[in-house]
């Protein structure tokens, strides 16, 4: 199936097709046997049959829309372009606007009436490689348009979009109805646990792909729970988990809790300094409860000193992160290294954005300035691959010792970066930090879709 890419951009543009030759699109880390089919826009005064004019086309790519690497422009050149051979273009467009169909993969949303679904909608909108196409809910919210379903209950900072206010709601126990016209779909479903880890697999043996946010399958063993950015090679248990489940293309994959977004990054960057106690404390938004101060106007000035579940999830699901995929079990073994984490989660006055105060100790002596330097330049195959949801810089250093603040820094690289600040020596461990992220982005919705990028351009997810 050949890839498109719609850049489309108004009724001053006309888009023309370029067929590439695998052998003039070759760019490492690639494995792409199909023919790529490219749709460039070009101002309408320009001429269509000339490699200069392509070559501009090309220009107003956005690397981002791509899976190849950083490099991927070195070494183009206008001469090289216009070797390309032009497919047969046919009659050009006149100056009326002609919608140009997109080759991208179809979506649903499993719980799309909920805070976390909602973020799913707006995070899909204009989506370079997805299109949302379903919007399953419970049955109370079936058969309704999205708008009647939602009600006065919308709770994103910004508007529904239009696209989706029309969209009739299908009923997510129907299985069958919903997963008809997607390829795969997301899961934020509001549910007892048992009955998630159910409907879940029953979506996966429907050969679906299954990205949950939601926490039932995170210790299924032949369950994926990655971080892009830090253990994407655990997806290599997919394998062995559609064994099990009987399945050829579906399987369940999710992303880790939101409170450990803020500190697990730095543990990663620090591997080399082999951490092992750690005491961490977070201060944790109330949109991590899917709630909003309208919702919980009793949290105003107020602190909760605990969190259902939150505790064992902090402490554990890090060393799942960190462990490895074991093919004779056929799943995923948390790390059994030196490794302990302890931790208290406090449940704040804040809208957006989980904090943590963390205290570590380390095998190693590192110094200040190469614990600092390895934040900074921390890199990962998310980044490398262009994913449209990755960080160009996953980690932030702050210097002022007011920083990070949740107001200045909770939105930092569109909230999929994590920042990290008062980074000292402690007189009773090695050293202690503050670290955030913003957990319905980093640590929810967002971190979802990412892991749904990372298994499109690895291969796992495709079209049907």
């Amino acid at each position: 199936m050949p890839l498109f890419v719609d850049l489309h951009k108004s009724y001053s543009w006309i888009c023309i097709k370029a067929q590439l030759k695998r052998q003039t699109f070759q760019h490492k880390g690639t494995d792409n046997a199909h023919t790529w089919v490219v749709r460039v826009s070009i101002r309408a005064d320009q001429h269509t049959d000339r490699g200069t004019c392509l070559f501009r086309g090309f220009r107003k790519i956005e690397q981002r829309v791509w899976p190849p690497t950083k490099s991927f422009w070195a070494g183009w050149s206008t001469s090289s372009v216009s070797k390309i051979k032009l497919a047969k273009l046919g009659k050009p467009f006149q100056h009326k606007r002609k919608v140009v169909m997109s080759e991208k993969i179809k979506v649903g949303i499993l719980g799309a009436t909920g805070m976390v679904g909602q973020r799913f909608v707006t995070l899909l909108e204009n989506h370079p490689w997805f299109e949302l196409v379903t919007l399953a809910a419970s049955a109370h919210s079936a058969g309704k348009t999205y708008e009647e379903a939602i009600g006065g209950r919308w709770k994103m900072e910004t508007p529904m979009p239009e696209f989706v206010k029309n969209m009739v709601v299908k009923n997510v126990a129907d299985v069958e109805d919903v997963v008809k016209n997607v390829d795969f779909v997301f899961s934020a479903v509001n549910m007892p646990k048992a009955e998630i880890r159910t409907i879940e697999e029953e979506y996966a043996k429907t050969e679906t792909p299954v990205v949950s946010n939601n926490s039932a399958h995170r210790w299924t063993p032949d369950v994926p729970m990655v971080v892009p950015e830090i253990n994407p090679e655990h997806y290599e248990v997919i394998e062995h988990q559609r064994k099990r489940l009987g399945t050829t293309h579906g399987f369940i994959a999710v992303k880790p809790n939101c409170s450990i977004q803020a500190y697990t990054p730095a543990l990663a960057a620090w591997k080399e300094f082999e951490p092992r106690e750690v005491i961490v404390s977070t201060y944790q938004a109330i949109s991590g409860a899917g709630k909003t101060f309208n919702d919980w106007p009793e949290m105003v000035g107020n602190i909760i000193p605990f969190i259902s579940g939150e505790e064992e999830k902090s402490e554990k699901e890090p060393l799942k992160v960190f462990g490895r995929v074991d093919e004779e079990k056929g799943e995923i073994v948390p790390f059994d290294g030196p490794l302990k984490i302890t931790s208290q989660c406090i449940r704040v006055p804040v809208l957006n954005g989980h904090t943590a105060t963390v205290f570590i100790n380390f095998g190693k002596n590192p110094t200040k300035e190469e614990l600092v330097d390895r934040l900074v330049n921390y890199t990962s195959k998310a980044s490398e691959l262009g994913l449209p949801h990755a960080p160009k810089q996953f980690i932030q250093y702050l210097t002022d010792d007011d920083r990070p603040q949740v107001k200045k820094d909770v939105d930092y690289e569109g909230g999929m970066g994590v920042s990290i600040g008062r980074l000292r020596e402690d007189s009773i461990f090695d050293w202690k930090f503050v670290g955030l992220a913003h957990n319905t982005l980093r640590g929810a919705a967002g971190g979802a879709l990412e892991s749904a990028e990372m298994l499109k351009a690895l291969g796992y997810i495709t079209k049907k």
